[in-house]
């Protein structure tokens, strides 16, 4: 049956009315699709050169980079299942994977940034406890897999649930690309809404600041008592902390803002440019996790 969807201006839940729409002008989806294409190439680009290094040197395939592998091939996932899609959609000016495309779109790039956002969290711990509680690196892979497969099972408790009923994924923005469905008013999509945040947002950024904050107050410690040694590690230590926190916090706090503001704000509060670059911020992560990867490894 064919009929034509249309979505308000914050986050478009679709409707049966046939009403023109305000969203981004051609230039404005010309502008997001360039983002979008650098986005896509350097994601891709710097998370394959993460695979080939581990590929080819043994002495990274340890446990810990266990975790750095889980994070590239995440984000590498989500360069092609989602960024080529919403680059295209943008180029075309409108969303052009159908609603069951929507809805596969939504599924597995929420899956694959959880998946990302747990590993990097995780590795703040990992980092925290061989450095602060241990000072030695654990050859366990047994640990190692098991926290890879954790951050897999745990994104999938979150991230199934739409598709069985509780809230559900559809067009967002500006109309080219899909997520969980923030405008929607009912009960059970509002408290799935409020445990996505808390669960999958704010206890990352939490377990993140609390171990890096604690392991460079260890650092300090150090420094005070081997000061010429010391302080050069304390100063990449800190450097590698504000690094990683704040391209977290850019990258993942604007979008979580903007889909509380969608959720809970009035109706049109959100714009589709309001919602779009806090999207391509998110989607920036790609390019960012690999450079930090580094930073961290030079810290080891």
């Amino acid at each position: 049956m064919n009929h034509t969807w249309t979505y308000n201006l914050s986050f478009g839940t679709p409707t049966d009315s046939v009403e023109p729409r305000a969203g981004l002008s051609r230039n404005g989806h010309t502008v997001a699709a360039v983002f979008l294409g650098l986005i896509l190439f350097f994601g891709f680009l710097n998370n394959l050169i993460v695979l080939i290094l581990f590929c080819k040197f043994k002495t990274l395939r340890n446990p810990v980079n266990m975790l750095l592998l889980n994070i590239s091939i995440s984000d590498m996932l989500v360069c092609v299942s989602g960024t080529t899609l919403s680059f295209a959609s943008n180029i075309h000016g409108k969303w052009i994977g159908g609603e069951h495309g929507c809805r596969w779109y939504g599924f597995v790039n929420s899956c694959f940034g959880i998946v990302s956002l747990i590993s990097l969290a995780v590795l703040s711990y990992e980092r925290y406890s061989t450095l602060t509680l241990c000072n030695k690196r654990s050859d366990d892979y047994r640990k190692a897999l098991l926290a890879v497969g954790g951050s897999w099972v745990y994104s999938l408790l979150w991230t199934v649930p739409p598709l069985l009923g509780w809230s559900s994924y559809g067009i967002e923005g500006a109309g080219t690309s899909c997520s969980v469905r923030w405008s929607s008013e009912s009960a059970e999509s509002t408290s799935y809404i409020i445990c996505l945040f808390i669960f999958c947002l704010v206890i990352p950024v939490m377990v993140m600041m609390y171990c890096y904050g604690r392991l460079l107050y260890a650092v300090k410690q150090v420094g005070k008592i081997h000061k010429n040694t010391a302080r050069k590690r304390e100063y990449h230590v800190l450097f590698m902390v504000i690094t990683t926190v704040i391209c977290y916090l850019v990258c993942w706090i604007p979008y979580g803002v903007i889909a509380l503001l969608a959720t809970f704000g009035k109706p049109g509060v959100v714009t589709p440019v309001a919602s779009i670059i806090p999207s391509i911020l998110a989607k920036s992560s790609t390019v960012c996790n690999p450079i930090i990867y580094i930073l961290m490894n030079k810290q080891k």
